[in-house]
């Protein structure tokens, strides 16, 4: 899951963490301003879930550290708020990082009625 800045990453984990209280998840959160290390760490054990900034990503990604090519599902979280901040480059970097046989579900438009395509 990408979501736009640390404080929705900290947030989603902790609704996450809530929910599934009772289920044996393995998750990372990886976002900027604090250090890496934890965050290689948890990523290198093995996780179900991360929740992710952009950049953070893209930067373990560059480390090869963070490796898409499992990624079953992936949710970008206020992706208008995303896009207005610029983010459709580092979006569009780590959609290729993907696996290639993907689905794409159907589209919900955005606030404009528009659906938002990468």
């Amino acid at each position: 899951m990408v979501a736009p800045t640390r404080e929705l990453v900290v947030q989603i984990e902790e609704n996450v963490r809530a929910y599934a209280k009772h289920v044996p998840l393995r998750m990372a959160t990886v976002f900027g301003g604090v250090s890496e290390r934890p965050q290689i760490e948890a990523l290198r054990s093995g996780v179900d879930l991360v929740v992710a900034t952009p950049g953070r990503l893209i930067d373990l990604m560059d480390q090869r550290v963070a490796n898409l090519s499992g990624v079953e599902f992936l949710v970008l979280d206020e992706a208008d708020r995303m896009l207005d901040m610029g983010f459709l480059p580092p979006i569009r970097r780590i959609v290729k990082a993907l696996p290639q046989k993907r689905q794409w579900p159907p589209r919900e438009p955005g606030r404009d009625g528009h659906a938002v395509c990468l």
